[in-house]
């Protein structure tokens, strides 16, 4: 009875909180304040605004409505989500991705009573789907990190040349902004806006290694900022910090080939059971129905799934090899 009345306030919080989020979303988008201030940036700009157009502001909003946005500011996790989305590169705020995982677990609440799942699975139901959206973005910045490392050497082989051609570096970053692709080149362009605007080069450099959580950024950070309070050959410092990183991203190659066959072994041992389940269920499905009716089953099903994921934590911890 307990779970029943917890599994009824969690549907209606979670409605609630969706119905409320699209109201506010609605409502935004229907001001006619917002509307107006929307219509003068075009014309003063010339042309529709994109989100990357106007980006100097005290600080980030998590939320199109205010209210909202002051009270995702008091939530604990907040600043780290809406850290994750600027890595990722989300164009949309923090506020429409709680929107997101609200959905996700509504419907896994309508997914788990369709499956008639007891009450502890049907809140892990839940929580899985809810944080599908987390995950999905967890995968999109890793992505998009690994990307901006590829460029990186690039880009640094580019600032050398154009320094050695007599430009300043502040130029040479506007060059890789400009010359560069997503996500490097939006990354060291929001760079020189900053410095353009009146911000501290080390200031503006800091906030770059803040927004991308790259080691290999992070060293040349650090060398720029040595080199400008000491002094030294700025270019031959990006030349030998380039071909550090090509380096080390060609051993990082090799490492990945040399631990592949772990990584296969890691991907069989994951799904050889539930292949194996599925298989047996097809065969005889009375037989491997017991384990959902009878409680003995769910018990042995839970201990095996802890199993898994303990087994899949240590294999993962094995073939992750950073260099």
């Amino acid at each position: 009875m307990s779970t029943t009345v917890l599994l009824l306030l969690l549907i209606f919080a979670a409605v609630l909180l969706l119905v409320w989020g699209v109201y506010v979303g609605w409502s935004t988008h229907r001001n006619p304040e917002a509307e107006r201030v929307a219509r003068r940036l075009r014309g003063v700009i010339g042309g529709e605004t994109k989100a990357t157009d106007v980006t100097i502001v005290k600080e980030r909003r998590l939320a199109a409505n205010p209210d909202l946005h002051q009270l995702l500011r008091g939530l604990p996790g907040s600043a780290t989500l809406d850290r994750m989305l600027l890595q990722a590169g989300a164009g949309y705020m923090l506020g429409r991705l709680l929107c997101i995982c609200i959905g996700g677990l509504i419907a896994g609440l309508l997914l788990a009573l369709v499956l008639h799942l007891p009450g502890p699975a049907m809140l892990l139901t839940a929580a899985g789907v809810g944080a599908l959206p987390l995950l999905h973005l967890s995968r999109t910045r890793t992505a998009r990190m690994a990307k901006f490392e590829r460029q990186l050497p690039e880009a640094l082989d580019m600032m050398s040349r154009a320094m050695r051609a007599g430009h300043a570096f502040p130029t040479a970053l506007k060059l890789v902004g400009d010359e560069m692709g997503a996500p490097l080149g939006d990354e060291f362009r929001a760079a020189f806006d900053e410095v353009n605007f009146g911000v501290a080069m080390g200031d503006a450099l800091n906030n770059l290694a803040q927004r991308v959580p790259s080691m290999d950024l992070q060293y040349f950070v650090v060398a720029v900022l040595i080199q400008r309070e000491t002094g030294g050959n700025l270019t031959e410092l990006l030349t030998s910090i380039s071909a550090i990183i090509r380096d080390r991203h060609k051993l990082l190659g090799q490492v990945r080939v040399l631990s592949a066959e772990g990584r296969m072994s890691a991907w069989i041992l994951c799904l050889l059971p539930f292949g194996a389940g599925g298989m047996m269920y097809l065969a005889n499905p009375e037989t491997m129905g017991v384990l959902m009716t009878d409680p003995n089953g769910r018990k042995m099903l839970g201990g095996a799934a802890m199993m898994m994921l303990a087994g899949v934590l240590a294999i993962r911890k094995l073939i992750r090899l950073r260099v």
